[in-house]
């Protein structure tokens, strides 16, 4: 279900997929719908062709700016581009829209300064302390790019989806027979000291990913389709030993050193009755 051009999605975003898009797209069955109960970026949605989407995110204000981009487009992209000028890409301006940031109630100004954070924000990370509040540092960045083809694309693909903010299980319970879903959770960790959790506030526990090895397979003797995502380790090839699983080597970007940067496995668990 791979799309003609591969496109990038317009967010920095940590494990993103799309340096992997052409691997999982390779193992994407055909369907009439695509569900993403962990969206992040866009990758796979904005690179897949497929009827209809349902895509969901437990982080609020990323599906706050995916909804306004849908509704009001290239108005809203020239508003964004206003906070990309070189006026804006200074320490203390920074500091100061992420204060606001952080007061402000979902409105056009808070889906673009969420841009805004996830473009001129140290390594396009997207964290919140336990207040819930976005606490990403400035990224001394010469010229932060400002995607607006990139938008442009994904709100033509966006006429297509449904965003929802909803937890991962609920959202996985509205699959119906022949639809897809792509699950993309945080991973689990390489080793037991090594646990990377989720960039939202609630975290992911090795529960969580039980519960959703479980739901996959429920669904997939129902005559949905579900694919996973995720590291090739002794946890993951317990969690997924009913699926059929496809491993394959990516590097990896978690270490802000790029130099310490090393490949590891990931695996495609799939499961399917097809």
């Amino acid at each position: 279900m791979r799309a003609k051009v591969r496109v990038k999605p317009f967010l920095k975003w940590a494990g993103g997929k799309f340096k992997l898009i052409d691997t999982i797209c390779d193992h994407l069955p055909q369907g009439k719908k695509l569900i993403e109960p962990f969206l992040g970026s866009g990758a796979v949605f904005i690179n897949t062709e497929y009827e209809h989407y349902l895509l969901s995110d437990v982080n609020p204000d990323l599906i706050h700016l995916y909804r306004t981009l849908k509704l009001k487009g290239d108005a809203f992209i020239d508003y964004c581009e206003q906070f990309f000028q070189p006026e804006h890409n200074k320490e203390r301006k920074y500091y100061l829209y992420r204060d606001e940031f952080n007061q402000l109630e979902a409105n056009d100004k808070k889906a673009a300064l969420f841009l805004y954070l996830n473009r001129h924000g140290y390594n396009g990370l997207c964290r919140y302390n336990q207040a819930g509040q976005f606490n990403v540092p400035f990224g001394r960045y010469k010229h932060p790019y400002f995607p607006r083809k990139e938008m442009q694309f994904f709100h033509l693909k966006s006429k297509k989806a449904t965003f929802i903010c909803e937890d991962f299980a609920s959202v996985m319970k509205r699959a119906r027979k022949d639809n897809v879903v792509y699950c993309d959770p945080p991973y689990v960790p390489l080793s037991p000291t090594a646990y990377f959790t989720s960039y939202a506030q609630t975290g992911f526990s090795l529960h969580d990913q039980e519960r959703l090895a479980l739901l996959a397979e429920k669904l997939s003797s129902r005559g949905v389709s579900v694919v996973i995502s995720n590291h090739e380790n002794e946890i993951t090839r317990r969690l997924y030993e009913k699926a059929k699983l496809e491993k394959f080597l990516v590097r990896r970007n978690i270490s802000c050193n790029g130099k310490n940067r090393a490949f590891a496995d990931e695996l495609l668990a799939i499961y399917t009755d097809k």
